[in-house]
């Protein structure tokens, strides 16, 4: 189930006796959890009514006892498992044995709701056992898997997820965000959070409250980089390459390098699919936003094939040394400044 339903639901007083969370993204795992935690049960009736269990610390033959309680002086009563992939005996070693896990979700306590968390991975469905569990959980609770944002899906996660709360953000702003936050959706939610407290309903969040909330300069980052070595403005990239080698705590010359050769590497490709591909299906196949496209093609007219590929080299060379292989004393900014006299000449 998709968890724009599963939140409304929830949000609408709705509780399914079971629900299964499960995947490699724990983002959205937590925040349906923490949600069943704070409002399936008013305040007075956690104290009886709500249990929380580890996987570590627990086993199904508890799980189980504690589902079939009945709740006290309540509509309900709610059990949380949380790190059940720790759990010892999710699953049983032989198909021909019988899960009590299982046998418990095909008959659940209407007034139980059992929420299990089995984060990073999800249930091996390639057993039995799995099967069942999933199958049982599907016909009579909530079965969600939290799949794993991609790196090139990030700004338009950021940009939905801002529009879900209420706000809007340009396309670079989102893509700079998700440059510099990396793929951790709970950092961007927390980042996030940062800049709607001074914002009004409906507001577009700015670089300006950007660089004064979470400190990412509007000037001198990556994608300013990027522009200043497409347009050969050397100055505008010495100047930011010198920033970001005395900066290496904010801008570790291990980050910049690979997300160059990302940008580079898919300028390369445009050159080869412009031919036959343009807007949004060039986008797509590059996997950038249509926002960006336009700098790709600008450098695919700006630069050389040969020229690319030499490119490419130079940042495998200063990958290489940034790790200290046959570079015993040049410093970042001096790496990234030789870089930049190598693309724009």
């Amino acid at each position: 189930m998709p968890i724009r339903h599963i939140m409304a639901d929830l949000r609408a007083g709705k509780y399914r006796p079971v629900y299964l969370l499960q995947g490699e993204e724990p983002f959205y795992i937590d925040r349906i959890s923490e949600y069943i935690e704070q409002h399936a049960l008013t305040e007075d009736e956690r104290s009886f009514n709500q249990t929380v269990l580890y996987g570590l610390d627990t086993d199904i033959a508890t799980i189980v006892s504690e589902a079939k309680r009945f709740p006290m002086m309540a509509q309900r009563q709610v059990v949380v498992v949380k790190e059940a992939q720790s759990i010892r005996n999710l699953l049983p070693n032989s198909d021909e044995q019988r899960s009590e896990l299982v046998a418990y979700i095909e008959n659940p306590q209407p007034t139980t709701v059992l929420v299990i968390c089995h984060k990073y991975k999800k249930v091996d469905s390639r057993k039995k056992a799995g099967k069942d569990l999933l199958k049982a959980v599907e016909q009579n609770g909530v079965l969600f898997t939290s799949e794993k944002v991609k790196d090139h899906q990030l700004d338009n996660w950021i940009t939905d997820f801002v529009k879900a709360s209420g706000y809007h953000i340009d396309p670079r702003t989102a893509n700079l965000l998700a440059e510099y936050l990396g793929n951790d959706l709970s950092k961007i939610d927390n980042e996030l959070g940062k800049l709607f407290i001074d914002m009004q309903a409906g507001g577009t969040i700015s670089m300006d409250l950007v660089e004064k909330k979470i400190g990412i300069s509007k000037d001198y980052n990556i994608f300013e980089f990027q522009n200043a070595l497409l347009n050969k403005d050397i100055q505008r990239a010495n100047r930011i390459a010198i920033h970001f080698g005395k900066n290496q705590k904010e801008h570790p010359i291990q980050m910049l390098v690979p997300t160059l050769f990302g940008f580079f590497f898919r300028i390369m490709l445009a050159q080869n699919l412009i031919k036959r591909q343009k807007g949004a299906e060039l986008a797509k196949e590059l996997k950038v936003s249509p926002y960006f496209l336009k700098d790709y093609e600008l450098g695919a007219r700006v630069f050389s094939e040969p020229k690319l590929r030499r490119i490419i080299e130079y940042l495998r060379e200063v990958d290489a040394k940034s790790k200290g292989i046959d570079n015993h004393s040049t410093e970042a900014d001096d790496l990234l400044k030789e870089l930049v006299f190598k693309i724009t000449h």
